[in-house]
């Protein structure tokens, strides 16, 4: 079915809200596949030296909390995952509709000479807007995730923050409401990086379709999930820098008035360029089989929706 049919058969109003909808499928998979792997990722950034390695870092916390404690701060991406995906993709989704509309950003479609499609170039755009877009929505999120990912103490009564209404409520006492978005420009360096990884999907998703006749051949669900996988590489090598220098901020006592600027600084005295890419190996081990089920159920959603399509 071309686009014009899709167009004609789906209502616009539907058309905008598709990518929201599937990205709270996409953002639910991502806690469930993930999480245990970003809390100690977030405990060998926050506290350097601490730890020999990833794996000292998951057995003691296994050993001296509990294996439930890999899933500490799970409730705020649980719902804040579903949120930011909703509007990372959502608003992703859009924005290629929106830019496939320019010639600069779109290009022949080599499949139908009377179509065109949206460029490599005009996908990373729609990521970068997307990305942005989501920070906002993003940062309070994960500044209580990291909070509540940080209490090392086995015991609830012990713990500083409660839950999560709690660890807000105390960080607005403390801070105000605007300390709810302390790191926002670490947040907004950070997921700019989509630029990266949706840009990178669609040259992967290309590269799949010459696999057709060969013993290579993939479905397009199982394109989706192996693209899916492979973006996300591409995304955290860039990224990495910036997760942990906002990771710091959020991690910083109520008290503290730590910045990006001091972070940055911080970091690279101590530890030098290396410092910014602790957590890589990491991030990247729970990246690619989290990202490759997100984007799966993500594309699978908006098929089974029947939105407009924004890539070939």
């Amino acid at each position: 079915m071309t686009d014009d049919e899709n167009k004609a058969r789906i209502p616009p109003k539907q058309l905008r809200i598709v990518g929201a909808v599937a990205g709270v499928g996409s953002g639910l998979t991502k806690v469930t596949v993930g999480h245990a792997f970003d809390t100690v990722k977030t405990r060998l950034q926050v506290t350097p030296g601490e730890y020999r390695g990833a794996v000292d870092c998951f057995w003691r916390i296994v050993r001296n909390e509990g294996p439930l404690a890999l899933y500490k701060g799970a409730t705020p991406p649980a719902v804040g995952w579903a949120a930011i995906d909703s509007v990372l993709l959502g608003s992703l989704h859009n924005y290629r509709l929106h830019l496939r509309q320019y010639t600069v950003f779109n290009e022949p479609n080599p499949s139908d000479p009377n179509a065109r499609q949206l460029s490599l170039l005009g996908h990373g755009f729609a990521g970068l807007g997307a990305g942005l877009t989501s920070a906002f929505i993003a940062t309070p999120i994960e500044l209580v995730k990291v909070k509540l990912q940080m209490q090392q103490e086995a015991l609830k009564s012990e713990r500083q923050f409660k839950n999560p209404i709690d660890c807000v409520r105390q960080v607005v006492r403390v801070q105000g409401v605007q300390g709810l978005w302390k790191g926002l420009a670490g947040s907004l360096a950070f997921r700019a990086n989509f630029f990266w990884m949706f840009m990178s999907i669609e040259a992967l998703m290309r590269a799949s379709t010459r696999l057709e006749n060969t013993p290579f051949e993939m479905s397009e669900g199982i394109a989706n999930f192996v693209c899916g996988g492979l973006g996300s590489c591409a995304y955290w090598v860039a990224a990495i820098p910036a997760d942990n220098v906002k990771n710091r901020v959020f991690g910083s006592p109520l008290e503290a008035s730590t910045s990006v600027r001091e972070v940055v600084k911080t970091i690279y005295t101590t530890s030098g360029m290396k410092g910014f890419y602790r957590g890589l190996g990491l991030s990247i081990v729970r990246a690619v089989p989290s990202n490759a089920c997100a984007y799966f159920v993500y594309e699978t959603l908006l098929r089974t929706m029947g939105a407009e399509r924004t890539r070939t």
